[in-house]
């Protein structure tokens, strides 16, 4: 059934964008493709009209959907066969005035297409970017970071190849298209080779076209500066925390640049910028406590920079930091949790993990100095909750990160000041993953 609804909205998207010709910018990466993607639309909104990938959906189907303007039904073939007619609608409609297919539930319903699209572009197997250029072939492509070791590398011979698969995004661009790509991260830098299209680069690197320096970090959020041929402008973001969104940001004004925006308005128009749930998010902890909430997903390269924006931060309470299992890393799963582990303890003074993989993390976490009694393993997210909750006291700063199925929202749950705000602030709390614990 799964495969007969996406082959149908798959033919529905193709058909809407051949339909409307809007400009299509395709994000992708092993890590920061929704916060990119946020930031992109944060910069253009301001001046075009857009529409931007929901949360994280970037599958086949996802990308169909954003295209569509259409919601997930999750399990009801009734939602389903909803969405069928109202993509319909937008592929095959009399009139472009209501091209717009979202339901009520959605709040957009009788809006145009958009001008511009934003798509989330995510890759598990190995080929599954053929499928999402089938689905839409962006004018311009965005890639965020890879690092050495990136998620899903367990499905493919190796990194190289994961970076193979997502550099078809630079390669099909056509030559009056702009490849923005992060000049620090080498793997992708390296793409630049792949592509006859404009190449423009972002990165705190003195060679890079777009320049961030001066970054600074407390609890109230991010500053930085952003230059660009002799011209730089200051940034300041609330409520944010970490390098992560610095490039996130340095991705979406490459793409304001990319359409004849100044770096004034670029400025301006970030100001509307929030990371979305799950991507260190600082949340307000019991016992006047602090939570670093990073638990929407986990790879090798994330969790370092998550620690690094746990050592910038500075607090009169302890640091403790909650890990999950870092899933689909395959052969380099024991060393990668055991390097984490050693990089934890210099960050923090009590490392709890969740799951079996974790163990390690705890191992590399005793090895490099942490007390054995600060430090405590668990099998599920559910059982290390009660504990940290235990554990925490006023002023101490919580770290919290896994892998998408070790649920690590559950511990935010657990020791948030505010449960009630759970559904507004947390990842994973729509229907469908409330009925899977």
């Amino acid at each position: 059934m799964k495969k007969i609804i996406t082959s149908i909205l798959v033919m529905l998207a193709k058909r809407a964008v051949k339909r409307f010709r809007p400009q299509i910018i395709g994000v992708t990466g092993s890590v920061g493709k929704s916060s990119t993607k946020d930031a992109i639309a944060a910069v253009l909104e301001s001046k075009y009209d857009v529409r931007k990938s929901q949360k994280s959906y970037n599958s086949e189907i996802g990308l169909a959907m954003a295209v569509l303007g259409i919601s997930t039904a999750w399990n009801s073939p009734l939602g389903w066969l909803k969405n069928i007619w109202l993509g319909t609608r937008v592929a095959f409609g009399p009139s472009a005035r209501f091209a717009e297919a979202s339901s009520r539930r959605a709040g957009r319903a009788g809006k145009k297409f958009p001008k511009i699209l934003i798509l989330e572009m995510g890759v598990d197997r190995p080929q599954d970017f053929d499928k999402l250029l089938k689905v839409a072939r962006p004018d311009i492509g965005v890639v965020t970071a890879i690092g050495q070791i990136p998620v899903h590398v367990e499905f493919f011979s190796g990194p190289e190849a994961v970076a193979r698969e997502k550099s078809k995004l630079i390669k099909i661009l056509p030559s009056e298209g702009t490849a923005i790509l992060n000049f620090d991260d080498e793997v992708v830098w390296e793409m630049h080779e792949k592509t006859k299209a404009k190449v423009f680069s972002f990165g705190f690197g003195t060679e890079s076209n777009l320049r961030a320096s001066n970054y600074k970090i407390d609890l109230s959020g991010i500053t930085f500066k952003l230059a660009r041929d002799g011209a730089s402008v200051p940034i300041r973001l609330s409520k944010v925390y970490g390098k992560q969104h610095v490039y996130a940001a340095m991705a979406g004004a490459s793409v304001g640049l990319a359409f004849g925006m100044n770096l004034i308005e670029i400025s301006e128009a970030l100001q509307k910028y929030s990371a979305p749930p799950g991507r260190l998010k600082l949340i307000e902890g019991i016992k006047n406590s602090y939570i670093l909430d990073d638990s929407y997903n986990a790879s090798p390269l994330a969790t370092h920079a998550a620690l690094d924006t746990l050592g910038d931060l500075q607090t009169k309470g302890k640091k403790i930091v909650v890990f999950g299992d870092m899933l689909e890393i395959g052969k380099y799963t024991i060393e990668a949790h055991k390097t984490l582990g050693q990089l934890a303890a210099k960050y923090a003074g009590y490392v709890i993990t969740a799951g079996p993989r974790s163990k390690f993390t705890a191992e590399g976490a005793i090895s490099n100095g942490i007390p054995k009694e600060n430090v405590k393993s668990f099998s599920t997210s559910d059982e290390a909750a009660p504990y940290v909750k235990e554990l925490i006291k006023k002023d101490d700063l919580i770290l919290v990160k896994g892998s998408q199925g070790m649920r690590m929202e559950k511990v935010i749950l657990e020791i948030m000041a505010h449960p009630e705000d759970a559904e507004k602030l947390l990842v994973r709390q729509d229907a469908y993953w409330l009925r899977h614990p």
